[in-house]
């Protein structure tokens, strides 16, 4: 099958996938694109949003509908990292064994991350770079394909671990999750809390989704766009000439390299899901939010003065 054709194939299962996904998931368009868009891409996405927004049963309908395996990890003050990789046990016949964790499985939800502490944090984030992780000096590799939604709850910081900007960075797309619309509500309540059970039919196999993880690998990219990705990211540098006042007056800390990377592999998913075979500039805007919220550090000022990350990325283009 030519590129071309792949990329049509594409926009048709997205349509179907969205459309199955449905069944389940009330509203919530623009976190599903962005955790598909996060999946194609092959990165891993952290979910923000209050308890209560179904963050589990969304990525549990998005593994079924994508006929990928799923396992919900809980991360607690008292987890460590043998619990989430697995360890070696000695078997009946006194030889080591290893056992896996719950790791190994395509979809994990990293339920609470900075619930966990900063060890057992690392080991999933090494996980998530590497696609395997290490016990006992023998290399594991992970299934593909494989992706990490992390959620953290914004509201309660007592007794957490926050991430430390260089493992946020890891995340390809920081999604925020916000309360259903009153008619969104009204059909959760319709639809949860009778005795019908909806039925999600997988539509892709594993290797399919890595096939389109590679097709859009080779997505090709004009100069000028990838120019202005890392023009946007440069912007956001308050110690950069490109930087504007507005930027050096809010901001303490801007994204990194892999910021303008991510919004080239995002903008390529976000064109060939729109049935488009090369990114524009306005496929990079479509993506910036997500990809460089996480990113960029805001000072006391913007703080004090109640200017949102969105509002500051906004003042970019």
């Amino acid at each position: 099958m030519s590129d071309v054709a792949a990329i049509n194939q594409l926009v048709q299962k997205r349509i179907e996938l969205k459309k199955e996904i449905s069944k389940i998931i009330v509203g919530q368009e623009e976190v599903v694109d962005q955790i598909l868009l996060s999946i194609f891409s092959g990165g891993h996405a952290l979910l923000v949003g209050v308890p209560g927004l179904a963050k589990t049963l969304m990525v549990n309908t998005i593994a079924q509908a994508l006929g990928l395996d799923f396992k919900r990890i809980q991360f607690t003050p008292d987890l460590m990292p043998s619990d989430i990789l697995g360890s070696e046990i000695l078997d009946e016949n006194r030889h080591f064994k290893f056992l896996k964790g719950p790791i190994f499985s395509n979809i994990i939800l990293a339920d609470e991350i900075n619930r966990t502490p900063p060890k057992t944090q690392a080991a999933l984030l090494e996980a998530m770079q590497e696609r395997a992780v290490t016990i006992a000096g023998h290399n594991h590799k992970l299934p593909l394909p494989y992706f990490v939604l992390a959620t953290q709850n914004p509201i309660e910081q007592e007794g957490t671990y926050p991430l430390p900007e260089a493992q946020l960075d890891r995340f390809m797309f920081s999604i925020k999750l916000d309360y259903p619309s009153f008619a969104e509500e009204v059909e959760v309540v319709r639809s949860t809390t009778t005795d019908r059970q909806a039925t999600i039919n997988p539509l892709f196999t594993a290797q399919e989704i890595i096939d389109f993880q590679q097709l859009l690998r080779r997505i090709p990219v004009p100069d000028n766009v990838i120019e202005y990705a890392v023009t946007l990211v440069t912007k956001t540098r308050p110690d950069n000439a490109m930087a504007s006042d507005f930027i050096k007056n809010y901001i303490d800390w801007g994204a990194g390299p892999r910021a303008s990377q991510n919004l080239i592999l995002a903008a390529k998913a976000h064109a060939a899901f729109n049935g488009k075979f090369s990114p524009d500039s306005e496929d990079v805007k479509a993506v910036a939010v997500g990809i460089l919220r996480h990113r960029v550090v805001k000072n006391y000022k913007a703080d004090a003065e109640g200017i949102s990350i969105e509002k500051i990325i906004a003042s970019l283009y």
